[in-house]
């Protein structure tokens, strides 16, 4: 049998489930609320879903600061120009690093006198490589996950101050697959090269996993405080998250797959509904602690147990270096 026709088997079958899902249902937005007077940050806000959320919100007249580290200029400029909203502001941050990420919290809650929308959305892609961080993390994790667990954490009391307020996370229907142990959140060096961590996007779903259950956590936590929190779960749509590992590794499960999303897959106006749905329609301000699909709140990935959630919970605040005063739920 030829070694790619796994793959093959493989890709064709994901642009048959992606044509079949995308013609039966795609969410839109109809909230009508205005976000005058508000403030919102959108991390990864430059490209992406992440640029479709700054739009929408901005185009209701929410002040929103964009958080990213590529194309951050010509993001604002165009977004300013589409929505003719001058209240966007650019913010670098790395989330390759946990200094940059206080530096960046440092800088808001210097200049930010209320934040009423925390859109945790920023992810990469280029999960097939081992890399370690400068915090001895794996990278992917870092940059997906960790980070935003830690600028959640430094943004807290801001948010609390600004209530009633929301945070929402980008997981991924991918997390449903995902194999990732909370054990080994920095997996060995072997687990990059199995067939399985191809097909279940190795730490990038895990990165989304934990995003799922951060958003489970933090809904638990923040209860009676006036802060909600929620994921959202996009699928099948037409960014560019994956090429670079495509370039680098030559993956060619990821190949396939995004040939088959680029044909069928949903834009990125479309797979950011969800998310604006969740950072300010009133038809979920009482709800927190869920994962929604499609506008809809979706059964939690079975991984996500009161074990898992415990164990995630603890490494992240070791592993994020967070001091004691700085836990903030």
């Amino acid at each position: 049998m030829c070694a790619l026709t796994p793959y093959l088997i493989f890709g064709l079958s994901v642009l048959i489930i992606i044509k079949i899902i995308n013609k039966i249902c795609c969410f839109w937005c109809k909230s009508k609320v205005y976000l005058v007077g508000k403030t919102a940050i959108v991390t990864g806000g430059a490209s992406g879903i992440g640029f479709q959320i700054v739009s929408a919100l901005a185009s209701k007249g929410c002040r929103v600061i964009v958080a990213d580290i590529a194309n951050l200029e010509q993001a604002v400029e165009a977004l300013k120009k589409t929505t003719h909203n001058p209240q966007i502001i650019g913010l670098k941050v790395d989330l390759e690093s946990f200094k940059s990420v206080r530096e960046f919290a440092h800088q808001i809650l210097a200049s930010e006198s209320r934040l009423d929308i925390l859109v945790c959305n920023a992810g990469t892609g280029d999960h097939m490589i081992r890399r370690i961080t400068a915090e001895g993390l794996e990278r992917i994790m870092q940059i997906n996950y960790f980070s935003h667990f830690l600028l959640t954490h430094l943004l807290l009391d801001l948010l609390k101050k600004s209530a009633p307020s929301r945070i929402t996370f980008t997981s991924s229907v991918i997390a449903y697959i995902s194999d990732i142990k909370v054990d080994k959140l920095l997996p060995d060096p072997d687990y990059y090269e199995s067939f399985w961590s191809k097909v279940t996007t190795g730490t990038y779903g895990g990165s989304k996993l934990c995003m799922a259950a951060a958003a489970i956590l933090f809904g638990e936590k923040l209860k009676g405080s006036g802060v909600t929190a929620n994921a959202d779960l996009p699928y099948c749509v037409r960014t560019p998250i994956f090429w670079k590992s495509i370039k680098n590794d030559r993956n060619y499960l990821a190949a396939l797959t995004l040939l088959a999303i680029q044909l069928y897959g949903k834009s990125a106006e479309e797979g950011a509904q969800t998310t604006i749905h969740l950072a300010h329609s009133d038809e979920v301000k009482d709800l927190t602690g869920n994962v929604f699909l499609d506008g809809m709140i979706f059964p939690r990935p079975r991984q996500i147990t009161e074990e898992f959630c415990t164990k995630l919970w603890n490494y992240s605040v070791e592993y994020t270096q967070l001091q004691p005063h700085e836990v903030k739920c």
